[in-house]
């Protein structure tokens, strides 16, 4: 498995991201970690890395998709506008089981998974195993 250098969770659920980070402490999954509360945090912080082509992109973006402010929806609509030269892996990890919401991932051709959560270390492991 490759170890990701950066991995951001946008999330709103302060236990989902707790219990995330420490799976994925525990399970060697990444480097360092980018945290973020709604898209609009993110969207914020993300755009003027990428458009100084600035390293310290993420590598693997897990993103929620019930948040307050901006939804996981309205960041990927805001996102994949942004042109970027680095390839950034996304994950939806949410509650949903709502095949609407499942179906629509499918639109995205920057989405690698729909993921349910809880998310677990063996999880992390085949989706590290399956992007090699």
């Amino acid at each position: 498995m490759n170890k990701v250098d950066i991995a951001c969770i946008i999330d709103d659920d302060p236990i989902f991201v707790f219990g995330t980070k420490k799976i994925m402490k525990l399970a060697n999954f990444c480097n360092s970690f980018l945290v973020f509360h709604n898209g609009e945090e993110a969207l914020n912080h993300l755009k003027p890395i990428i458009e100084s082509n600035n390293d310290s992109l993420p590598d693997v973006i897990l993103l929620d998709l019930n948040m307050p402010v901006m939804d996981g929806w309205e960041f990927l609509d805001e996102f994949i506008k942004i042109p970027c030269e680095k390839e950034i892996t996304i994950y939806i990890v949410t509650s949903s089981i709502d095949p609407i919401d499942m179906d629509r991932a499918k639109d995205y051709d920057n989405i690698s998974n729909y993921l349910i959560k809880p998310i677990s270390s063996q999880k992390l492991q085949e989706l590290m195993s399956a992007s090699e």
